[in-house]
């Protein structure tokens, strides 16, 4: 029988706020050059002290490039993971400071020149389409994207799973709203995502990690289990799925894009295969752009999770 997690008491979750803050408030000060050095060192502590991730990380690595990278090069990403994974949310605490500036706009247009370029083209694909299904892997920095949603004026919603600390819940999520995004409850979000597309609004997902509800496609030669929501409202709304990313560049303080082209349902027979064949080919587009900035992928992440007395949403035997 499951366990329920205990609830933190409010003690800890002010704790928790109060040490955030002050996370928010130095992060402030310190410029974006010196948060990479921060970044890299928590990310070298991760790596030496906790065996598990690393070697999640490691493992994960070495089924997905096979004889393609040697051990050495294999470790050499796993730590520069883990160095991007604290990267990303120094960065989203610094462009609490950014973005609110007065020259928000030009701080962004200046950081994300491509991407910026590459949006352009995802603004053309929501405006015929009447709104579409944009989703993203954890790579880069996946909360750029809504600010240059925003920016070239694609309205999007956002699912987002709800922290569990109310305090830091309008701490963190405070600017998401203010720069005009919608942000959805991932637990039973499936209602409010079709009211959302239906009225035109684009809707943005990470869809990439592994899930009790999800179905199994081949991910980096694998079964992986995957969420089938974004093929589901693809066939039910007859929108597309696009794959975007914001990731570093290296060298450079900007950023680079991704913008796939637009996965449509087609005509079927079966709509349980047409699921599976609009999933397959979203994981082989976040495929594309993983193996291109592999360093900056979540690859601690247990993706490949398999579970005990699990039985399939669905099946692609007919």
């Amino acid at each position: 029988m499951k366990k329920k997690r205990k609830k933190k008491s409010t003690a800890v979750k002010l704790l928790e706020y109060s040490i955030v803050y002050l996370i928010i408030t130095i992060a402030g000060a310190v410029p974006l050059r010196g948060m990479k050095v921060v970044g890299s060192v928590l990310g070298d502590m991760l790596f030496f002290i906790s065996s598990k991730r690393r070697n999640i990380a490691i493992d994960n690595l070495s089924k997905a490039f096979g004889n393609e990278k040697n051990d050495k090069e294999i470790k050499k990403i796993a730590r520069e993971s883990c160095g991007a994974f604290f990267l990303t949310f120094l960065e989203i605490i610094k462009f609490r400071h950014l973005f609110s500036s007065p020259d928000r706009i030009n701080t962004l247009r200046q950081k994300t020149k491509e991407v910026d370029e590459l949006f352009k083209k995802a603004r053309e694909i929501h405006d015929q389409s009447g709104g579409c299904i944009f989703v993203t892997p954890h790579i880069g920095n996946w909360e750029v994207l809504p600010h240059v949603s925003a920016f070239v004026g694609i309205p999007l919603a956002i699912v987002a799973r709800p922290l569990d600390n109310e305090y830091l819940e309008k701490l963190v999520y405070a600017d998401r709203t203010s720069s005009g995004q919608i942000l959805i409850p991932k637990k039973n979000a499936l209602f409010t995502l079709q009211k959302t597309l239906r009225s035109g609004t684009s809707i943005g997902i990470l869809p990439d990690q592994s899930t009790m509800k999800g179905i199994v496609i081949d991910f980096f030669g694998r079964p992986a289990t995957t969420t089938p929501v974004p093929a589901i409202l693809a066939i039910n709304y007859k929108r597309p799925i696009v794959v975007v990313a914001c990731c570093r560049k290296k060298d450079v303080d900007q950023y680079g894009g991704f913008v796939s082209d637009p996965i449509w349902p087609g005509e079927y027979v079966s709509e349980k295969a047409e699921i599976f064949r609009i999933t397959q080919e979203m994981n082989r587009q976040m495929e594309k752009v993983i193996r291109s900035y592999p360093e900056q992928y979540l690859w601690m992440h247990n993706r490949w999770k398999t579970y005990k007395g699990k039985k399939a949403v669905l099946s692609d035997r007919t």
